[in-house]
């Protein structure tokens, strides 16, 4: 068995308004979820994804205010991909990070495609992909403001950095079914392992960085929480509880989200890993045109909506 790519990247912010305000409003993202944190629900958890939410495209926040920012290092996430698709859109968008004075590098290649990373306003690490090759490349939003053709399309590679990669590529290979695909050496990031799973490309890789002259990251806003991959079905995630348990991973079982089921487990580096059911999805319980509009409750939580709402700062 193996898992078929990247199915969403969960990560830390302070003030989930201004989060909406730089992924909404400056990145084109489009907001397919407004819910809290099913563990804590006096917390916004925000979904962002493409035009109708199809899996692999949600990068999540969980809001936790007053939160410090974090210190990066290693046993981390430590980039989240984003694809568009093709280098014209990155010329665009590294236009368009100069007059909005988002910090970014230069274009560059990476894995093969033309990549331009860049930070958030809490120093959140991500990378845009040029998915010239891409398979299943996603739906543009639309009325976002960004010309359709340069627009987010979905999840693109997971950056890993850990102090010693054997045991983490143990997992992803032995046990996830990832296969490696190559090795890059960078001046900046010392040498990465390029892995795919599924039916490969920029949606499912995970490239897996070696660095043990780096701390330990703290955690904080502006880090990521876990990363997701993507599984059939509740059926085919019963197997992978059964296998993840066998292999001596202490993990969480299957959890029920709603949206998704979902198993957690950690990987020897530390790093929180979770494999998540494609449905039923985000429009269980609202049709495309209201995603995000209003605070959106599993029925488990609805009985406890005024409590929860009434805890929640309203974001515009």
């Amino acid at each position: 068995m193996k898992v078929n790519g990247i199915h969403h990247v969960s990560a830390l912010t302070a003030d989930a308004q201004k989060n909406l305000d730089f992924y909404r409003n400056i990145l084109g993202l489009k907001l397919v979820k407004k819910s809290v944190n099913q563990d804590e629900p006096t917390m916004y958890h925000l979904f962002y994804g493409d035009e109708t939410a199809n899996p692999g495209s949600e990068l999540t926040f969980f809001e936790i205010p007053r939160i410090a920012p974090f210190h990066a290092g290693t046993n981390s996430i430590s980039s989240i991909g984003l694809r568009v698709p093709d280098t014209q859109a990155l010329q665009y968008w590294k236009k368009r990070f100069e007059e909005h004075q988002v910090a970014h590098g230069d274009i560059r290649k990476t894995a093969g495609r033309d990549t331009l990373a860049f930070q958030d306003h809490e120093g959140q690490r991500l990378v845009l992909t040029a998915d010239e090759k891409g398979k299943d490349i996603g739906e543009a939003v639309k009325q976002s403001g960004i010309p359709e053709e340069y627009s987010f399309r979905g999840l693109g590679p997971v950056e890993l950095t850990v102090p010693y990669a054997e045991a983490t590529l143990r997992v992803l290979t032995d046990v996830l079914g990832f296969t490696e695909i190559g090795k890059e050496t960078h001046e900046d990031r010392g040498t990465v392992t390029v892995l795919e799973s599924g039916n490969g490309g920029a949606r499912t890789e995970v490239h897996l960085i070696e660095r043990n002259d780096l701390p330990r990251e703290r955690p904080g806003k502006g880090s990521v929480h876990h990363v997701a991959f993507r599984v059939q079905n509740e059926e085919e995630l019963a197997l992978w509880h059964r296998i993840i348990t066998k292999e001596g991973f202490t993990n969480s079982g299957i959890v029920e989200r709603y949206y998704f089921k979902a198993l957690y487990f950690r990987e020897p580096n530390g790093i929180l890993f979770e494999l998540s059911t494609d449905g039923p999805g985000f429009m269980v319980d609202e049709k495309p045109e209201e995603l995000g509009k209003t605070v959106a409750l599993p029925p488990y939580l609805e009985h406890r909506r005024s409590e929860i709402e009434a805890r929640l700062k309203p974001i515009q």
